[in-house]
């Protein structure tokens, strides 16, 4: 499951934004990470292409069962890594910002080992 950083930030962002919006498109991937259309619409290429995700006729993005374990994964990283930093004292913005460096980078070993040590 070799993904670069950007593709799974990609795909943890439409995670996201389903749970929020009735319907995901480029657009709304754009103005939530702050991204040209043409940057979006390059990557969505891509992770279709990678089997990742599905986009219908009407430009809906949706994960395929690939992309959601990916961008679950991500996601769950993120949520605790965050949630920790914070609990050990560590400002909210800097928390947020660490957590999504770490994220991409932690090893699944190393995570499950901090997962099982904070007890969640």
């Amino acid at each position: 499951m070799a993904i670069n950083e950007s593709a799974e930030n990609y795909l943890e962002t439409i995670l996201m934004l389903s749970k929020k919006l009735p319907v995901v498109r480029s657009v709304d991937i754009a103005n939530e990470l702050g991204f040209k259309k043409s940057s979006v619409s390059i990557a969505m290429k891509n992770l279709r292409e990678n089997n990742h995700i599905v986009v219908s006729g009407a430009g809906f993005i949706t994960l395929t069962e690939s992309g959601k374990q990916i961008a679950e994964m991500i996601f769950e990283r993120h949520e605790l890594i965050s949630n920790w930093l914070i609990k050990i004292g560590v400002s909210e913005e800097t928390a947020l910002e660490d957590a999504c460096k770490m994220e991409h980078v932690i090893s699944q070993e190393s995570f499950e080992a901090i997962k099982k040590f904070i007890g969640k």
